[in-house]
């Protein structure tokens, strides 16, 4: 609680990490809302050298909001990324290692060799994941010596991984986030047409692969209700095809919605394939509403977060993160859905393993919520997934071929070694210049 303490009397330093990030401007906006609770001194945005151009203009855009608000918030923006850290309490990383360009490849790539194209999910996000874990692990160093009080948050895609990571090669506290579980809170608070403090769901599993096991409202479990009415959520970066209502029922819990990529593979498959070659994949679409979200930020009449930016795939991340922020500085011990250490969480899982769970938000941190239902058939994809996980993070780690093939041939959507290793290869030398332990 050091850290926090000093805090309280002199104001809150904070790190964003990808400042140049479109998301920036929601994030500012929730730490103007939550001023009263966490009184920030300094707001540090950084970024690297090809983001610089991103980062003047929604870092002037951050500095409008602020002068608009009339708060004392000093607003810096900075290429030095030890400088930002250092001295500070919080640190969140919202960074995509290889910009929009990368993700392209990652979509890409796989589909033109009949595999799921995405960003966080099979290929794709065990490519993500090799480029952006071994830059987060620099940046732990840097906390580890610079800030080692502080709390990281990340909602750096794959959460999970990048999570796990932190977890397992630094000292770092660390804690990672979704949008995926803030967005079903928002969804079941809006059915029932009642604040979001009345309902209560439970997550059971790992990021970008949980299901919603019970669905309190005001006291009173929805779940059934909601599987009885095919009840369903989606986000602007999954493709809105419905599910199985029979499936749903007999699954007995609602999966989030990246699960569709391994339930409805075929499906999902086809309609990515068809997206490609008629407007591209989510990559096109994301490339082409952040140049437009940029144009937006340019206008130096701008000093509010434009509507706009809800369209770009990822509303109420920054939320989510202002949210944790809030709760750990103010030792709120409300409950949230987090990436954390498994423990003695789920039997079948390592212990140091990230899973997505409901947690009691402490001054300490996180303290894990046992879930009541973890459905049996639901096990075994979890397993399986967390296997492909650790793996990954290994062959990041090393920069060793041999566990990043392991990790794709037994990835559920990978369908044989040899596809497995043509994609990999493809893959590693695409992205040669982000993946230097590869290429020793």
């Amino acid at each position: 609680m050091e850290a926090i303490q000093v805090a309280q009397s002199t104001g809150l330093k904070i790190t964003v990490i990808g400042g140049g990030s479109s998301y920036t401007p929601e994030i500012v906006e929730g730490f103007i809302r939550n001023y009263d609770q966490m009184p920030i001194r300094e707001l540090w945005f950084v970024d690297i050298e090809e983001g610089k151009h991103k980062l003047d203009i929604v870092g002037n855009l951050a500095k409008r909001m602020i002068e608009k608000s009339g708060l004392p918030i000093e607003v810096h923006l900075t290429l030095d990324r030890k400088r930002a850290i250092e001295g500070a309490d919080f640190v969140t990383t919202q960074m995509r290692v290889g910009l929009l360009a990368a993700r392209k490849l990652d979509e890409h790539i796989p589909i033109q060799h009949g595999v799921i194209g995405q960003e966080t999910t099979g290929p794709g996000g065990m490519m993500k994941a090799l480029r952006t874990v071994p830059v987060i692990l620099d940046i732990c160093r840097d906390i580890e010596e610079l800030a080692p009080n502080a709390w990281m948050l990340n909602f750096t895609n794959p959460a999970g991984i990048v999570t796990e990571a932190v977890l397992k090669h630094s000292k770092v506290r660390s804690v990672g986030l979704c949008n995926s579980p803030i967005n079903f809170q928002k969804f079941l608070a809006a059915e029932y047409q009642v604040p979001e403090k009345d309902v209560l769901p439970e997550f059971v599993g790992i990021n970008h692969l949980h299901w919603v096991t019970s669905a309190i409202v005001r006291g009173e479990e929805k779940l059934p209700e909601l599987l009885d009415g095919g009840k369903s959520y989606t986000a602007k970066n999954v493709p809105t095809l419905g599910w199985d209502a029979d499936f749903l029922k007999s699954l007995g819990a609602i999966p989030t919605y990246y699960l569709k990529y391994f339930y409805m593979k075929d499906t999902m498959f086809t309609d990515m394939k068809a997206s490609l070659e008629k407007d591209g994949t989510r990559a096109d679409i994301v490339s082409r509403v952040e140049t437009e979200l940029f144009e937006l930020y340019k206008d130096v009449n701008l000093d509010v977060k434009p509507k706009q930016l809800e369209q770009r795939g990822g509303a109420f991340y920054s939320e989510a993160a202002v949210n944790l922020m809030n709760s750990i500085y103010n030792d709120k011990r409300d409950i949230q859905a987090l990436n954390v250490a498994n423990g003695n969480t789920f039997d079948f899982l390592p212990s140091d393993a990230s899973i997505e769970v409901n947690c009691v938000v402490t001054g300490q941190g996180p303290v894990t919520l046992a879930p009541k239902n973890v459905p049996e058939h639901v096990k075994g994809l979890m397993h399986a997934v967390k296997v492909y996980e650790k793996l990954t993070i290994d062959a990041a780690v090393t920069g060793d071929r041999g566990i990043a093939l392991q990790a794709l041939a037994h990835h559920p959507l990978v369908p044989s070694v040899d596809v497995a290793k043509k994609v990999l290869d493809e893959l590693l030398e695409a992205h040669k210049p982000y993946l230097p332990a590869f290429f020793k």
